[in-house]
């Protein structure tokens, strides 16, 4: 049985979009993620995921400039890809490649076995995260229905 391709919509959830996350530091932002997930899914250990973020990150920021970060990682006994969109209250420091604060977050959970199909999923957050319009709309949402709605409707 074939998998369906991956897209953003069918990794996002709406109980996974958030606005206006309160979040004082990228710590803060990352555990936010795991523990989101978990309380989606509580098969998943939020520590784990936030632990193979964390680890993720020292590689290197994920922060990819203009106030945008995809942090992302693999995770032992996940059988799908998770996202999480969310909008910050306040921008945080995220050791962004161009130095500025960060909020906007979409972050990306995988399978351990993660594929070429998990990259180019990354490939196309990127690409449609270079769109300042659409980041911009994003912005603007003032509650996670709308913002779910915006970032699902821009799927080209």
């Amino acid at each position: 049985m074939s998998e369906p391709s991956l897209t953003i919509d069918n990794i996002l959830a709406p109980e996974l979009t958030l606005c206006k996350v309160p979040a004082s530091s990228k710590k803060r932002v990352l555990e936010f993620i795991a523990e989101r997930i978990h309380f989606q899914d509580e098969i998943l250990s939020d520590t784990q995921i936030f632990n193979n973020l964390v680890s993720r990150e020292r590689l290197g920021s994920t922060g990819i400039g203009e106030g945008i970060a995809i942090p992302h990682c693999r995770l032992e006994g996940l059988d799908r890809v998770i996202g999480v969109l969310m909008t910050l209250e306040e921008p945080v420091d995220f050791d962004a490649i161009d130095n500025q604060p960060v909020d906007l977050v979409f972050a990306l959970i995988v399978p351990k076995e993660a594929t070429s199909e998990h990259l180019e999923l990354l490939s196309q957050l990127a690409e449609r995260f270079n769109d300042s319009t659409f980041c911009a709309r994003l912005r603007q949402s003032e509650d996670p229905a709308t913002l779910y709605q915006r970032m699902a409707e821009n799927n080209h």
